[in-house]
């Protein structure tokens, strides 16, 4: 009866154990820091946690305007994935179809970590868009889709990824404050 005690009391803590980690899993955390002479704001993916979309704001454009790129891993190993550097990737986000760019392809893990840029926009003004965006359709989604040339299952096996945006404006208007303090320091 002791035995079966024990075994019950492991599998529930367990149980807990699993729960507590899920739940944490999908809060929205916000990474805001600075390195150099930029600032940014990480948040990782819901489907794959290490995953990340990233907003950086340079000292070199004033604070003004924001990089916006997204990682995303793959345990598929083609061996020609470093052609992909510098190329438009056919995506859709949240079902509107858009291309990335490909900036690098670096081994990570068992697999690779593949960046992929959406561009540079004027901060403030990309920020309110994108919360509305999001607002819109209660969802900030992210999928690899096969285009012309290009077959998604050959370079990525978990293909579609979403981030959660509830904290997009203070989180950006965080890292914005960072970089106006770094250019300030260095005035």
């Amino acid at each position: 009866m002791k035995r079966f005690l024990i075994f019950i009391s492991l599998h529930l803590f367990l149980f807990l154990l699993v729960f507590v980690h899920q739940a944490h899993a999908s809060d929205e955390e916000w990474t805001i820091d600075r390195f150099k002479g930029l600032s940014y704001a990480r948040v990782s993916g819901e489907v794959t946690h290490g995953d990340s979309l990233n907003f950086f704001i340079s000292t070199e454009d004033d604070c003004a305007k924001v990089y916006n790129n997204f990682t995303f891993y793959t345990y598929e190993k083609p061996g020609d994935i470093k052609q992909l550097i510098d190329k438009d990737i056919p995506i859709k986000m949240n079902g509107v179809d858009l291309t990335a760019n490909v900036i690098s392809v670096s081994p990570f893990l068992m697999g690779y970590r593949v960046s992929f840029s959406l561009g540079k926009f004027p901060t403030k003004e990309y920020i309110y868009f994108l919360k509305e965006f999001y607002d819109e359709f209660q969802k900030y989604e992210i999928e690899i889709v096969d285009g012309i040339d290009f077959k998604v299952a050959k370079y990525f096996d978990v293909p579609v990824n979403n981030w959660k945006l509830d904290k997009l404006v203070p989180s950006i208007l965080e890292a914005n404050k960072i970089c106006k303090d770094i250019n300030n320091l260095d005035s």
